[in-house]
């Protein structure tokens, strides 16, 4: 690169609305002022500097930040009370299939200790950068930028914390250049632990999501983290019943290996609404483990987390 101002390689008007443009291994990140501007006008201008900067021989991939000065995110946790039940995949699915409604989504995965993000969005390896002391979060090929710690350390390597460390780690996660983000979904790790509580003093959310499996067991774990979010005045927006059934793909034949309808009973027993149920489908598995969510798609397997985000993309607009 030469000395001079990277900003000169793109047409005056739109350079005077980058804040930054620099370039580090093959890669351009441009962070772009967006005020004033509506949504046609920020995504066309979007679209202008990744087609010009993506033609550089020496470019091979173009992040844009557009910063402006909007509403705070809407937070949305999804939480449970253990392991296992899915939250992680129903979370990124539901990210994905807000941003298929066109809302602006970017998603947190606040799972310090087991972060799954990075694989179920396909963007494993990929490293975010720094700008002004802050973050940028990592592209995802579904239009929902993503931050974790699987981006951040060593691919493999154990991440052992005590709460301070992992308290300022999601607090980077949390105060970065998020951009035109509208939403912000966050994946909580299982449990009521230091996470949850730093999450819940320093970036309240507007609202949660409580997932579970039908089983008792995952039913009672559930109820704590509600009770956790009750007590941190969080409304918990609905619950989600994942695992819900199961059917042969060999002979069709139904089964219910975890239960059924636990979750939507104890939704009516609570008060709180049933947002919908996810089956228990070797392609939802076989689609997270290859970065390939099936809410991008629109394969039957798709429909359920549509729906769910159909209710959740109402909860939103609601309280606008």
């Amino acid at each position: 690169m030469s000395s001079t101002d990277p900003k000169a390689l793109l047409p005056a008007a739109i350079a005077q609305r980058v804040s930054s443009l620099s370039f580090l291994n093959r890669r351009a990140i441009a962070v772009v002022d967006a005020s004033g501007l509506g949504e046609s006008e920020r995504s066309g201008l979007e679209q202008t500097i990744r087609d010009i900067l993506i033609e550089r021989d020496d470019v091979d991939e173009v992040r844009v930040a557009m910063t402006a000065e909007r509403k705070g995110l809407t937070i949305i946790a999804v939480g449970s009370g253990k392991g296992g039940v899915g939250k992680s995949t129903l979370t990124a699915n539901l990210a994905i299939a807000l941003s298929r409604k066109g809302r602006k989504v970017g998603l947190v995965d606040a799972d310090i200790y087991g972060p799954s993000q990075p694989v179920i969005l396909g963007n494993q390896g990929d490293k975010p950068v720094a700008h002004d002391e802050k973050l940028v979060p990592v592209a995802s090929r579904f239009g929902v930028p993503v931050l974790s710690m699987g981006h951040l350390v060593e691919l493999g390597r154990a991440i052992a914390w005590r709460g301070p460390m992992a308290a300022g780690a999601l607090t980077q996660l949390f105060e970065a250049h998020w951009g035109d983000a509208e939403v912000l979904l966050v994946d909580l790790p299982p449990g009521t632990g230091d996470v949850q509580l730093t999450m819940l003093q320093k970036f309240k959310p507007a609202g949660a999501v409580i997932v579970s499996t039908p089983q008792d067991l995952a039913l009672i774990d559930a109820a704590r983290a509600g009770q956790l979010f009750d007590q941190a005045g969080v409304p918990v927006i609905g619950l989600v019943e994942n695992m819900s059934g199961y059917a042969c793909p060999h002979c069709g034949e139904h089964s219910d290996p975890f239960g059924q309808g636990g979750v939507e009973q104890a939704a009516e027993r609570l008060e709180l609404p049933f947002l919908g149920r996810i089956p228990l489908d070797l392609a939802i598995r076989q689609g997270s483990d290859r970065g390939d969510p099936p809410a991008a798609s629109d394969a039957a397997v798709a429909q359920p987390f549509l729906e769910i985000a159909d209710r959740l993309d109402a909860w939103i607009s609601a309280r606008s």
